[in-house]
């Protein structure tokens, strides 16, 4: 397992876990989030070769609507 930190929350994953395959078991849709890894903001188009080392840091925002 290694260690990364996840919006300031340590947490385990397997080896060789990738952006994409990250945001799959957080269950969260890739089209609706942001994603700053070691602080630099991701493409999408980067998140399933983008491969997680321990201690990397992410933070995940998601897209809210709203309005009136």
């Amino acid at each position: 397992m290694i260690r990364l930190y996840l919006n300031g929350e340590g947490r385990e994953f397997a080896p060789n876990t990738t952006v994409a395959n990250l945001l799959e078991a957080l269950q969260t849709s890739p089209e609706r989030v942001a994603v700053e890894l070691n602080l630099r903001i991701l493409d999408k188009q980067e998140y399933a070769r983008t491969v997680l080392k321990e201690g990397d840091r992410l933070e995940i925002i998601s897209f809210v609507g709203g309005g009136s």
